[in-house]
């Protein structure tokens, strides 16, 4: 593995990512643009109707398709067990250690992962990227949010707030049109890939938008484990399980790229939600995604090949 192809493929698959990012945060620090507002855009419009897009144009094998759900669950799980456990060993309080399981399970598999993953690897493994950021989002509304509330959600709210997951419906819809052979009129075919089109840059503009709140905590050891995990344990992790669930080619390279990226940034949503370790988790967040970058390269090289 040469220098040279480190330095081409951050250039080439990173370093975008890196400059929206980066004018992104500009953005929110000269103009002051709320950081929530458009995340609800991209999540309510943009982020379901790519979904939906993906699903219908690579017409994915379901079998493969559920191979990357059944990775994606027990990843998430398994690191959230190991978070669990170091965290203990350190003797952590139960705000910090709520902060790194919850920063540890999730990743940003959204606005970071499937850029990365479309840049690195193109159309094919992005459909696989899709399922696990489809997975991902799921489970970080009800596990997440049970992890959070510590076992004082209500039910009802629980079940309410999972309907109004929009990328749940683009799934629905996408599997009818699949197995039934709908033929989507052009108006809404040209609607859908302007709006597909549009939706990973603006990712990454939201990406740095939401970098621009963050405050480092003075808890290192959690701070600490909570990266460790997130950059290091989760990439071997996720090649190991590829390996077990069978996952090959495209499917492996877009699972196991979603699998090690940084810590998911929605996790700040929670912590402000459910009085959590609020600058820990903006903390894990940031220097996360702040040194992805030198493992990132690194596994993409290693996927490639």
């Amino acid at each position: 593995m040469s220098l040279s192809v480190l330095a081409n493929t951050f250039a080439n698959n990173i370093l975008p990512i890196l400059l929206l990012g980066g004018a992104g945060f500009a953005l929110g620090k000269l103009l002051h643009v709320d950081p929530r507002s458009l995340g609800r855009v991209v999540f309510y419009v943009f982020s379901p109707v790519l979904i939906f897009d993906l699903l219908v144009k690579n017409q994915l094998k379901w079998s493969e398709a559920a191979s990357v759900i059944g990775f994606t669950v027990t990843i998430v799980l398994f690191m959230g067990l190991l978070a669990f456990l170091f965290g203990n060993f350190l003797k952590l309080e139960r705000p910090a250690l709520v902060a790194v399981v919850i920063t540890t399970m999730f990743a940003n598999t959204g606005n970071y992962g499937l850029p990365l993953v479309s840049f690195a690897f193109g159309a094919e493994a992005l459909s696989y990227a899709g399922v696990y950021f489809i997975t991902t989002t799921f489970m970080f509304y009800t596990i997440g949010v049970v992890i959070a509330s510590l076992g004082h959600m209500n039910l009802r709210e629980a079940v309410v707030g999972l309907l109004k997951l929009p990328t749940l419906y683009a799934v629905l819809v996408a599997a009818l049109v699949i197995q039934f052979g709908i033929t989507i009129p052009a108006p809404i075919s040209r609607a859908v890939d302007l709006a597909a089109g549009g939706t990973i840059p603006l990712m990454l503009v939201l990406l740095g938008v939401q970098m621009t709140d963050v405050e480092l905590t003075g808890n290192r050891r959690a701070l600490s484990l909570s990266v460790g995990l997130r950059l290091f344990a989760a990439p071997l992790l996720g090649l190991a399980l590829a390996a077990l669930f069978g996952i090959q080619g495209f499917a492996r390279q877009g699972a196991v790229t979603q699998a090690s990226m940084p810590s998911m940034v929605s996790a700040t949503v929670l912590a402000a939600e459910y009085h959590l370790d609020s600058k820990l988790i903006a903390a894990a967040v940031f220097v996360s995604t702040l040194l992805s970058p030198l493992t990132l390269t690194l596994l993409l090289v290693f996927l490639g090949n």
